[in-house]
């Protein structure tokens, strides 16, 4: 008969090693924003991320021009023709998707629609006038008033959806 091990919530405090952060099984910090990548030989290199760009959040060169608490009244509000808005954060992931559509959207609608960015972190006193309390946000303006909102990140259809009735207003 074979013999059995009773394995007990305190053979497993016997046998094992004092619980370490998780950390601490990393070669590097978690915070840092220095990766590394492994080489051939076993050995790392160093690599700090760069700083995320409106240029970074497509692959291509972006079609939405970037605004800013200087040029807002001049590019939004006193636009001629309807503005689209997205604002965004460098750190936002799903910001990075809805870039996409705006970037797509801003070629499709060239000519009829002012398309436009703006990062909330350098320019919070637009995003606060316009209550943006978390990104992805998208609005739509016409005659220097807003008319449309889109908030959070959404299929291109809802954006092509909220231009439409924009532009036939």
């Amino acid at each position: 008969m074979a013999s059995s091990i009773s394995i007990t919530p305190s053979y497993f405090a016997s046998t094992s090693l004092p619980p370490r952060p998780i950390a601490s099984h990393f070669p590097f910090n978690l915070n840092s924003s220095t990766f590394f990548f492994p080489l051939k030989n076993g050995s790392f290199k160093l690599r700090n991320a760069p700083p995320l760009s409106p240029k970074a959040l497509s692959a291509r060169a972006p079609k939405a021009a970037v605004v800013t608490k200087d040029t807002w009244e001049k590019s939004v509000l006193n636009s001629d023709s309807p503005v689209l808005v997205e604002f965004y954060a460098s750190w936002c992931g799903p910001c990075r998707m809805v870039h996409r559509i705006i970037d797509e959207i801003a070629g499709e609608y060239a000519g009829r629609l002012s398309c436009f960015i703006l990062n909330t972190d350098d320019d919070f006193p637009i995003a606060e006038d316009y209550e943006i309390k978390a990104v992805p946000v998208v609005l739509l303006f016409k005659n220097g008033e807003k008319r449309e909102s889109v908030v959070g990140t959404m299929p291109k259809d809802f954006y092509i959806a909220a231009i439409e009735r924009v532009l036939k207003s």
